[in-house]
């Protein structure tokens, strides 16, 4: 567990807030509502989704986290079931003084768990755009050779991430944020780099049997806009661990899941990006996020009138 962080540390904009006792991070941008809120993937940073973020904000008020163990918030044991995410954002978003319903922009396991949270608390969600989301239906839905490779996966201690290892990421990351304020892009990369967090997403997943049970019995979801987005691009962060041909093969468990779900939620739809990988889809493609929320935003303006 990473020690706790010195406000000297903080990157440049954004704050923290007091959530019982913990202190967790927060930055907003723009007025009114729905309050648009962004939820990292695994391993990922709420400064890492900058760059729309702040695109949102001149649509409504928009917001970006960081989960407790995570990126600038106080440290705290990983891993957590969905159902402590969830009340944990809900309780930070009232200290923030951030009202619902709100708008889910969630990435990765974030999309699990803002499904997650519409299942505890409905009434406070307006609508859900879910960037290749985690879904408890995945491995089912993988073809054999990728279910082999994450059976082998799961039977790995976890892996030693030397120095040299967590630096061959700084070009990636370079990359990844090179559109970011010069002072929001170093605080973010050497953060990333930080070797008391590198293990962050890895911890994060690590009880991904015991989420995908909590999900299935949680109990549906609202019925509220739902966009979806399936990145089935590949970027060099997949082909580290695994070959073109696995990653490939979940690719295709990913478009097959999503498309299952969006049949099961009445007027959800399912966007495929070709040229955006699941690590890069806000990065790559971040006109196809801005879309997805100014469309849900025109759903809920349609709703409302």
């Amino acid at each position: 567990m990473q020690p706790p962080i010195r406000e000297t540390d903080l990157p440049p904009i954004g704050g923290r807030y007091d959530v019982g006792g913990r202190q967790l991070y927060l930055h907003r941008s723009g007025a009114g509502g729905p309050v648009a809120v962004f939820l990292p993937g695994a391993g990922m940073f709420g400064l890492g989704y900058l760059n729309v973020q702040q695109q949102v904000g001149e649509l409504t008020t928009s917001v970006l986290y960081d989960r407790g163990g995570t990126g600038w918030s106080d440290p705290v044991p990983l891993p957590r079931s969905a159902g402590e995410v969830a009340e944990e954002l809900r309780s930070l978003l009232r200290v923030a003084e951030l009202p619902g319903p709100y708008l889910f922009v969630a990435h990765s396991l974030g999309g699990l768990y803002a499904r997650r949270f519409a299942q505890l608390f409905p009434a406070e969600v307006a609508a859900l755009l879910l960037l290749d989301p985690a879904h408890e239906d995945y491995e089912a839905n993988q073809p054999e050779i990728a279910r082999r490779a994450a059976e082998e996966w799961k039977k790995q201690p976890m892996p030693e991430l030397s120095p040299e290892l967590i630096e061959g990421y700084r070009p990636i990351l370079n990359e990844m944020y090179a559109a970011w304020p010069p002072d929001v892009r170093k605080a973010l990369v050497e953060r990333h780099l930080d070797p008391t967090l590198a293990k962050t997403g890895l911890l994060e997943a690590s009880n991904v049997d015991a989420l995908n049970d909590e999900m299935r019995g949680g109990g549906p979801i609202p019925a509220v806009p739902v966009i979806v987005y399936t990145a089935t691009g590949i970027d060099p962060t997949q082909l580290a661990f695994s070959t073109e041909e696995v990653v490939r093969a979940q690719n295709e468990a990913k478009l097959v899941t999503n498309e299952a779900f969006v049949r099961s939620v009445p007027g959800a739809e399912n966007r495929v990006l070709a040229d955006a990988s699941h690590l890069m889809l806000h990065t790559r493609r971040p006109d196809a996020v801005l879309q997805g929320v100014r469309d849900l935003l025109g759903r809920l303006d349609s709703r409302r009138s």
